[in-house]
C-alpha cells in the first residue's frame, strides 16, 4: 500500500497548482493558436473530453485538443484511429500540444504534473493487483513510463514504471521526469507503438488477469 511522505503530503499539490497556472499563462498564446487550427482543420468541438479514472479509480473528465476526425463507416460506426488521425493530428501528438488542456485538470486537482498517465475507464477491470497500484496516486501529465519509451514499450513495461513511480515519489525525482519529458518531446520519441497509429488497447495480462 502506498505511503505518503512529506513531499507528497505538503508540497506536491501546491507545486502542481503553481506550475499548471504559470504554464497556462505562458502557453496561452500557443494554446489559442492551436485551438484556432483545430477548429479550422478538424471542426468543432475543439476540446475533446473523455472520462478517465483518477486516484483510487475515481472518474473525471480529461481535456485534450481534438486530434482525430469524426469519419464513420456506412453503418455509422467510427473508423479505426489510423483512419481518423490526420496529418495535422499527428503533428499535434508528436509535439504533445494536444495535451495542453490537461493543465486545467491539474488546476482542478484531477491530475498531477507527474504521475501515471490516465488511461481508459474500460481498462480498470483488466489490471492485475500489481498494475492496479498505479491508481494509488493522482494520474499525471507525464510520468516515468513517458520518459522510458512512451508508446514504444509494452503495456506491462509501462505499468511497471508506473508502480515504480508510486513507490518512489520525491521532489528531485519529479523534476528529473519533467526535464526528461521536455527532452523526449523535443526529440519526438516514442509517439507511436510499432505498427499502430497510437497505442493498441490494453486487453489484460493473461497470467494474472483480473475480472
Amino acid at each position: 500500500m502506498h505511503k505518503k511522505h512529506f513531499y507528497e503530503k505538503y508540497i506536491k499539490r501546491p507545486q502542481d497548482f503553481i506550475c499548471a497556472l504559470l504554464a497556462l499563462i505562458v502557453l496561452s498564446p500557443i494554446m489559442l493558436v492551436t485551438a484556432l487550427l483545430v477548429r479550422i482543420k478538424l471542426g468543432s468541438p475543439v476540446i475533446f473530453k473523455q472520462e478517465r479514472p483518477g486516484r483510487d479509480g475515481e472518474i473525471f473528465k480529461l481535456y485534450k485538443f481534438r486530434s482525430m476526425s469524426d469519419k464513420k463507416d456506412p453503418d455509422g460506426n467510427l473508423l479505426p484511429d489510423k483512419d481518423r488521425l490526420t496529418t495535422f493530428g499527428m503533428k499535434l501528438r508528436s509535439t504533445s500540444l494536444d495535451e495542453l488542456p490537461e493543465l486545467i485538470n491539474i488546476l482542478k486537482g484531477d491530475m498531477s504534473v507527474v504521475g501515471p498517465r490516465p488511461l481508459m475507464v474500460e481498462y480498470l477491470p483488466r489490471y492485475n493487483e500489481h498494475q492496479a497500484r498505479r491508481h494509488e496516486v493522482r494520474p499525471g501529465f507525464t510520468g516515468l513510463a513517458q520518459v522510458h519509451g512512451r508508446n514504444a514499450i509494452t503495456w506491462e513495461e509501462k505499468f511497471d514504471w508506473d508502480v515504480k513511480y508510486v513507490d518512489n515519489i520525491t521532489f528531485l525525482g519529479d523534476w528529473k521526469i519533467i526535464f526528461q519529458t521536455i527532452a523526449t518531446v523535443l526529440k519526438h520519441e516514442g509517439i507511436n507503438a510499432e505498427g499502430e497509429a497510437t497505442m493498441g488497447a490494453f486487453m489484460g495480462t493473461e497470467e494474472e488477469k483480473v475480472g
